[in-house]
């Protein structure tokens, strides 16, 4: 017999698995919808007025923006549900699938074609690659020094810290990148200067295409590294805060509890609860990439794809990066709902 926990906890998920759906559907729709209402008019960067008026016929209908507006909004779901994407208006009509993820990598095997990957590089890829190392690294630090700081509150470890990652957190991305291209890179010349390998130079092996990409890396994920650690140390150091004032840690203590079981086992975990949210938040950045830092180091990422698409207007490029930053988000609170199940038992019962 299914014990009234196991009912509540599948109740939970199934619930939150519904509330996913409807929400997801619900983003496509505003997709779909917010790009129609945006000032400007998207065939401005197909046609201009010496086009023949049969060839700016022809354009418009390839693109499908002759159709009524709920004939586009069917066809925009189905290709959603396909995984057709469309073409984009500014890359010379390339499909937005190349555009985002770059150009598949096929192989045959006994004559038939498999896709195993995608070329470098890849905008997806290359903004995965620099916006997950940045907040794996920032998460860790974050959560590390956040404890360490609330753990001796007013010592010369917490005054410092926090003040420092204040002064960290406040600094302007742009000012910041700008900073370490210029004295990382033009002065002491540490890291290069642009881009995400080096043009021209042929790897004999991955290993050393992929010593090449870490090294210009490296300046990008310097400054998004420095800008995250703030807000995830003072979010942690201010939930053991919290938590420290709870009656069972002073259960705990009054146990004869060791310091690091008291400050891993009971403090850390029910600390981790805000933290997971904020983590689930910030998932979207690895998606969406820092425009304004990938735009200082010249780093082709999706950030990039973002400010080339919005200045030429670019719809069909905007839905599917924005409808990928939606479905990221939309999968990682689902994540965040089932992982408050192992941390918090309250909602258990």
């Amino acid at each position: 017999m299914p014990t009234e926990e196991g009912i509540g906890i599948k109740g939970y998920i199934a619930s939150r698995l519904i509330q996913t759906v409807i929400v997801w559907f619900l983003t496509i729709s505003l997709n779909f919808f917010i790009f129609r209402i945006m000032p400007g008019d998207p065939r401005s960067s197909l046609i201009n007025e010496n086009m023949p008026p049969e060839l700016i016929q022809a354009v418009v209908a390839r693109f499908g923006l002759d159709q009524p507006l709920l004939v586009q909004y069917l066809i925009y779901l189905r290709n959603v549900f396909i995984g057709e994407w469309g073409q984009s208006f500014s890359d010379f009509g390339q499909s937005v699938s190349v555009v985002v993820f770059g150009r598949p990598n096929i192989v045959y095997i006994f004559g038939v074609p498999v896709m195993i990957g995608f070329r470098h590089p890849s905008p997806l890829i290359n903004t995965i690659a620099l916006m997950g190392t940045s907040m794996l690294i920032a998460i860790i630090i974050g959560i590390l020094f956040g404890v360490l700081a609330a753990w001796k509150r007013d010592s010369i470890i917490d005054v410092s810290s926090t003040v420092g990652f204040l002064v960290t957190y406040s600094f302007p991305v742009f000012w910041l990148g700008l900073l370490i291209l210029y004295y990382l890179g033009f002065v002491f010349n540490l890291i290069p200067l642009a881009g995400t390998v080096t043009p021209g130079v042929t790897h004999p092996t991955y290993f050393h295409f992929l010593q090449d990409y870490l090294w210009h890396m490296t300046g990008p994920t310097i400054v998004l590294t420095v800008s995250f650690i703030g807000m995830f140390f003072l979010i942690m150091r201010d939930s053991v805060l919290d938590v420290f004032t709870q009656d069972y840690m002073l259960a705990a203590r009054a146990k004869g509890l060791a310091t690091r079981k008291v400050l891993f086992s009971h403090a850390m975990r029910n600390a981790l609860l805000p933290m997971v949210s904020v983590i689930a938040v910030s998932m979207t950045y690895i998606i969406s990439g820092a425009s304004i830092t990938e735009y200082i180091f010249t780093w082709n990422g999706l950030g990039t794809k973002i400010l080339n698409a919005v200045i030429t207007n670019d719809w069909p490029v905007l839905q599917a990066i924005f409808l990928l930053l939606a479905t990221v988000a939309i999968i990682s609170n689902f994540l965040a709902d089932l992982i408050y199940l192992y941390l918090d038992p309250r909602i258990r019962y």
